[in-house]
């Protein structure tokens, strides 16, 4: 499905990320694995998909710097010559707190950093895709960016603002066969909800149609069909990978 082609996954070292650097892997594409700090789960990932046949490097960068994400921008071409797919994926932490006790700066970083990370990203590669006349940008957001929980107002509304900015993308960028897509996904099982209490998690796996709460997998491949030929007439899209929880 993606033989021949080139991904960047930010954030790829653990969760999300990383499912989806072995799925793009498994369908034989050429994966970069970015990471902020744990090099030994990057490089566990990289080992994972070489040990099945596949072809990916680690590169440390800090998706908010563009410098260093110019840096691997060049890796990349060096090594494998293009950059067809791009997955923003990096997660900016956020204090979970509510609209009163959250303070001006804690919300500004959380909703500044979220934004800096997808523009960085997608700026850095789209020079090379422009050039190719076709890339498919794929965006990480999140279902309370549409649906408000207590504590979550930081990261509600910078997923919110993402959502929008890759509206932006999609429309200037379409012009170059360049897509940008949204996934969302509802609650899953990752590292970041680790410490959420079981019954929270039963609670919303019974409130969800199909029964339980997503694993890292079930996002992947969703990101997966945006990555494909079979999404190239799709751009723009919000698409909720929750299991039905967020129907419109």
């Amino acid at each position: 499905m993606l033989t021949n082609k080139v991904a960047i996954v930010t954030g790829a070292s653990r969760g999300i990320g990383a499912a989806t650097a072995r799925l793009l892997a498994q369908h034989h594409a050429k994966v970069v694995v970015n990471y902020f700090s744990n090099v030994t789960a990057a490089e566990g990932v990289v080992a994972d998909i070489e040990a099945h046949g596949g072809e990916a490097i680690a590169i440390q960068a800090d998706v908010r710097d563009e410098a260093q994400m110019n840096a691997l921008v060049q890796q990349t071409t060096q090594q494998f010559g293009q950059i067809d797919i791009l997955v923003s994926n990096a997660s900016i932490s956020f204090p979970m707190t509510s609209f009163m006790d959250v303070s001006w700066d804690e919300f500004d970083l959380k909703v500044s950093d979220e934004l800096k990370a997808a523009f960085v990203s997608a700026r850095v590669v789209a020079p090379y895709m422009i050039r190719q006349q076709s890339g498919k940008m794929i965006f990480v957001s999140s279902g309370l960016s549409n649906f408000a929980q207590a504590g979550f107002v930081a990261h509600g509304v910078a997923k919110g603002g993402l959502n929008s900015l890759v509206r932006y993308i999609a429309n200037e960028l379409g012009a170059y066969q360049i897509t940008a897509n949204v996934v969302s996904p509802g609650m899953v099982a990752t590292d970041a909800t680790l410490y959420t209490p079981i019954e929270v998690k039963e609670q919303t796996a019974q409130m969800t149609p199909l029964g339980r709460i997503a694993q890292p997998e079930d996002i992947a491949k969703a990101i997966l069909l945006y990555a494909s030929s079979h999404s190239d007439f799709i751009t723009g899209a919000y698409v909720p990978v929750s299991g039905g929880m967020e129907m419109n």
